[in-house]
């Protein structure tokens, strides 16, 4: 069964650190945590119509948070750092998709 490829990808990770990464044509998105990398590069592939060099997964395990005298946790998830070969058109988040 094949999933949706907006399924796979959520979102884009957009911090800091990941907007340097951009220079070096790598980009972050948060990714459906039972997604492989074959999965992921299909996706992204599909998605934005660019070739997909390789995929770099980690998971982001949940954290501790308090309001007042409640303790939870947040979500685990799971982010792919994906590097677009040199040839590949890059990715533009601030243009308005």
């Amino acid at each position: 069964m094949s999933k949706n490829p907006r399924d796979i990808i959520k979102r884009p990770v957009i911090t800091e650190r990941t907007t340097d990464l951009m220079e070096e044509n790598k980009f972050a998105f948060e990714v459906d945590l039972k997604a492989n990398k074959t999965e992921i590069k299909k996706a992204i592939e599909e998605i934005f119509g660019v070739t997909v060099e390789k995929v770099n997964t980690l998971r982001v395990p949940s954290k501790k948070k308090r309001v007042g005298r409640f303790v939870g946790r947040t979500s685990e998830w799971k982010k792919a750092i994906v590097t677009l070969t040199s040839d590949s058109k890059p990715l533009n988040f601030f243009e308005g998709a």
